[in-house]
């Protein structure tokens, strides 16, 4: 891990030199010298890291001399850092406040963190190096009497390959019956809750074997209703309770007492058979589950509760009718799911070479499932037999840590470049069980520079890939992917991989509960702690807490949901703030603050703050001195009003997210000058007559180029014209996968057509919403977006032609709703003309088109079509009188899998030969009186043309 600390720092001496450049600056006397001694020492010291580093496992005193060089990488880290951020001053005040060069090394003196006038600055970064280097001098004696072997780089970076799923539970089928037979046995039906215990220890399948039963056919059909919480440590009966309420209700309940959440709980599972499952269940004390387990005794006769957990003692406290105990795998099931994984994907000549040391390899696993995954992982990028045997016998096998996981845990973390071993380390800040989102957790390891890009690759796509790499080594579980099952969007750790991590950093990380007794732990046990979580319950006072100095990362986690309710245990103390001097990363969000102190200016440091969930009604208008800052989060601060005025001064915001912020109606024009920004939320666009010179307008947007992922626009009837359109340049946003383009309110209505045509759009884009459009007719650069996956045109109620979206080759969902103007949809609609093979226009005129097969198919691609609330549409026809397609190369959505159709009140019928010959699978037909009418199950005159659709529902 120093090793990449190490990275960093080399990298921070060449920003430094590279800043002095471009400024015109000479180093301060004596520091040139002194800056050239600190990046030699670290160079001699890095080259011993990997073999250092590995020793430290069983000698103790290396382990010493590691957290020694640790320490003084930080603190070198951190006065390299202050030293950027000064200069990065000196550059965004410039010339408007500083004259001349010598004046921009004089307004290094002014920043806060170093803390000394004006005179004495010139001495102050020499002397804080030469400490620095006299500490190091140390270390480097040190360092030669271990006679450490010398491992110049680190291993190459593991090449992304496809991932493995293994869908069966491997030697678990007799305990999944006997599991899913004492959950459904009619002998517990009328004695109260059936209480079933999974026990074993840690990595042994709990939770897997849990998940099996729970989507068990035969479990689905015999419960109403099945809902599942993960327990874990530290217990919170309200955390749980809400958890609870949470699955059976769809969302986050806005409550704070346990007896009311209780109470709808029990009103909710009343005379319903549910099964609830409490996965890894920690908590033995019996009067902590007293009142959860009261409000579930309501439920149906039948009703059952299944428990994971490693303390046998904890299911006889719940009650537990039936224990079962998990054993280990057998050698051979162990043997089976280990080539599964580490032989996926290699030639059979290869297996056969790899099978004698694999099989060894597999037996050293013990038979826990986890270790088998593992180590599988691992092996599977190990490709010769020298490898394989170099494995087998590696000195990490006679560890003796946490019953058995942590070899193949040393084994794989050790292959990781240094780079990817501190990202993985650094996940031990999280909660145990807590779910990850991918996203966010790249921003903070970009926060921590752990993420450097190149000229070719971004810091986020980089990220992407170590999660990648991560996931596939098994250092995560629970996966969840996009809908192209290519990027992850979230992960958790399994308990013993997150204990591993907790062990690899025991000094550095450290995830504490609020308590009383929250000082004492702090001293006692984490004096040395650079990264803190606190846990705070709901009635703990906000933490103030001592000894912060040294923190990069501070998070309070709370588990407060909107509407908040402020009081003085939520407020943060100035005091507070001004001890966190060197954090970089800082987690307020939920946690009901109505205020934040303007001391959070002086954090200069600061790359990453979470403010969400919180409510703000506006910012310190100092926050726009976080010249660092790359990531700004203030989703569903619902009461922010504004944002800081002079937020073009955060020159490296990356992120800026402000969805679900109703109340702000403006954004402040500086915004257009953050062109590092891959994150906006949305963008705000507010009348000209009240923008004056602080508010955005569209023409802000135009040089935003590096804008990603998702953008929505709001205010577009403000617009003024064509011209103010075309300076938004949205042509040239090519990163940008998915736009929503709201045109109201309704104050253009004239000129929204020239500006929706002038508002082109790159042709990258795959998602577009156009909203309250008041135009008459649709843009001709809709056609143009050959990328388009998905389109939904909303309330755009003067449109009475419908643009040909058949003839859009990648379009895969289509949803129109509120058109209230079109009541026939037929030719012009899909885009070809059956005579003349002509598309159309959406003015029904026609246009050449080519006569290839391909473009005798409309809507090639369209799984999902959806029409709601159009209520003067009468007819729907797709060829005229339904006639037979004059060509058998002709095809109409050859792709379609659904079909709703709500709140279409006049809709006469669907088109009969788009019901026949399509693979529709899924039809929906909501509050349509006619269609109702004409499909009715079996009593109806078109039933027939529905009735082999599997799933229907006509309502």
């Amino acid at each position: 891990m120093s090793d990449a600390v190490i990275t960093v720092i080399l990298t921070q001496v060449a920003t430094i030199m590279e800043q002095q450049i471009r400024q015109e600056v000479r180093l301060v006397s004596g520091v040139e010298k002194e800056v050239k001694k600190l990046k030699s020492a670290f160079e001699s010291i890095k080259a011993v890291l990997v073999d250092a580093e590995k020793r430290q496992v069983k000698e103790e005193s290396v382990k010493v001399w590691l957290e020694k060089l640790k320490d003084v990488s930080d603190d070198t880290e951190d006065v390299l850092s202050q030293w950027i951020t000064a200069n990065l001053k000196a550059e965004i005040e410039g010339p408007g406040s500083h004259s001349s060069p010598t004046r921009k090394v004089c307004s290094l003196i002014t920043l806060p963190c170093l803390g000394c006038n004006r005179v004495a600055l010139r001495r102050d970064i020499a002397l804080k190096i030469k400490d620095i280097n006299e500490r190091l001098d140390v270390i480097a004696t040190e360092k030669d009497r271990y006679k450490f072997n010398v491992v110049m780089g680190s291993p190459d970076r593991p090449k992304t390959t496809s991932f493995i799923v293994v869908q069966e539970v491997q030697g678990r089928d007799t305990d999944k019956n006997t599991l899913v037979r004492e959950l459904l046995s009619s002998s517990h039906q009328e004695q109260g809750l059936n209480i079933v215990s999974i026990v074993g220890m840690g990595g042994i399948g709990k939770t897997t074997l849990a998940q099996v039963v729970y989507n068990c056919s035969d479990v689905i059909d015999h419960f109403e209703r099945r809902m599942w919480v993960c327990v874990s440590d530290p217990f919170d009966e309200v955390r749980i309770a809400k958890a609870i309420l949470e699955d059976v209700e769809g969302s986050a309940p806005y409550l704070f007492e346990l007896e009311t959440i209780t109470r709808k709980i029990r009103n909710h599972v009343q005379r319903k058979k549910f099964l609830l499952v409490l996965d890894d269940v920690w908590t033995d004390d019996f009067r902590k589950w007293e009142q959860l387990l009261n409000s579930l005794s309501t439920g149906a006769a039948g009703s059952a509760i299944l428990v994971t957990t490693r303390n046998e003692r904890v299911a006889k406290v719940m009650g537990s009718r039936y224990n079962l105990p998990l054993g280990q795998l057998s050698g051979d099931d162990s043997w089976s799911l280990f080539k599964k994984i580490a032989f996926f994907e290699r030639k059979e000549e290869e297996c056969e070479e790899l099978e004698g040391v694999g099989r060894k390899i597999s037996d050293k696993c013990k038979g826990l499932p986890l270790t088998v995954k593992t180590i599988g992982s691992l092996m599977r990028f190990k490709n010769s037999l020298k490898d394989w045997h170099d494995a087998l016998s590696s000195e990490f096998w006679e560890l003796e840590e946490a019953e058995g996981l942590f070899p193949p845990l040393m084994l794989s973390y050790y292959d990781l470049p240094s780079t990817m071993k501190r990202c993985f380390s650094f996940c031990a800040i999280f909660p145990k069980d807590h779910v990850i989102e991918a996203n966010d957790l790249i921003k903070l390891w970009m926060a921590q520079g752990y993420l450097s890009s190149t000229e070719m690759v971004e810091m986020e796509a980089i990220g992407q890939e170590y999660l990648q790499n991560l996931a596939m080594r098994s250092f995560f579980q629970d996966l969840q992917k996009d809908k192209d099952d290519r990027r992850i969007l979230s992960v958790k750790m399994h308990d013993m991989v997150h204990d591993f991590a907790q062990y690899l950093t025991k000094n550095e990380c450290c995830v504490i509960e609020v308590n009383n007794d929250l000082e004492r732990k702090m001293e006692s046990s984490h004096k040395r702690a650079r990264h803190v979580t606190l846990i705070r319950s709901e009635d703990a006072r906000f933490p103030n807490v001592a000894n912060v100095e040294k923190f990069f990362t501070f998070w309070v986690q709370s588990f407060h949901d909107s509407p908040p309710i402020v009081s003085q245990l939520d407020r943060v103390e100035p005091e507070l703030l001004r001890r966190l001097a060197r954090v970089r990363v800082l987690d307020l969000s939920h946690n009901r603050l109505g205020e934040l102190p303007r001391e959070i200016g002086n954090l200069i440091s600061l790359k990453y703050l979470n403010l969400s969930h919180n409510p703000f009604w506006e910012l310190p208008a100092n926050l726009c001195d976080l010249y660092n800052l790359q990531t700004l989060k203030l989703s569903a601060c619902d009461h922010l009003r504004r944002l800081p005025r002079h937020i073009e001064k955060l020159v490296n915001l990356r992120h800026l997210e402000i969805d679900r912020t109703d109340s702000l109606k403006t954004l402040p024009k500086g915004i257009g000058n953050l062109k590092s920004l891959h994150t906006l939320s949305k963008f705000i666009i507010v009348r000209g007559n009240d923008r004056g010179d602080a508010a955005c307008g569209l023409e802000d947007l135009n040089n935003l180029n590096n804008l990603r992922g998702c953008l929505r626009i709001e205010g577009l009837g403000y617009a003024a014209n064509a011209d103010e359109a075309k300076r938004a340049e949205l042509q040239n946003k090519n990163h940008l996968s998915e736009l929503q383009m709201d045109f109201s309110p309704a104050v253009q209505t004239g000129s929204q057509d020239e500006v929706i045509e002038a508002l082109r759009l790159n042709e990258n884009l795959q998602s577009l919403q156009i909203s309250s459009y008041r135009g008459t007719k649709f843009p001709s650069w809709i056609m143009k977006l050959t990328n388009l996956q998905k389109l939904f045109l909303q309330d755009c109620q003067n449109c009475t032609y419908l643009p040909p979206l058949g003839r859009l080759p990648s379009l895969v969902t289509l949803h129109l709703e509120g058109m209230n103007t079109v009541k026939f949809l037929g030719l012009e609609f899909l885009g070809i003309d059956l005579n003349d093979n002509n598309t159309m226009n959406g003015e029904g005129m026609l246009v050449a088109s080519s006569s290839s097969s391909e473009a005798k198919t409309a809507f090639p691609k369209l799984k999902k079509l959806k029409f709601s609330k159009m209520e003067s549409w009468e007819v729907w026809n797709v060829i005229s009188n339904d006639r037979e397609l004059p060509d058998e190369n002709f095809k109409i959505m050859p792709r379609l899998r659904c079909l709703k159709v709500s709140d279409c009140t006049n809709l006469q019928a669907l088109p009969a030969l788009l019901l026949q010959t399509t693979p529709l699978g899924k039809l929906r037909i909501h509050n349509c009186p006619l269609l109702q009418q004409l499909y009715k199950r079996e009593t109806g005159e078109e039933w027939n043309k529905i009735s082999h659709i599997s799933k229907l529902r006509i309502s």
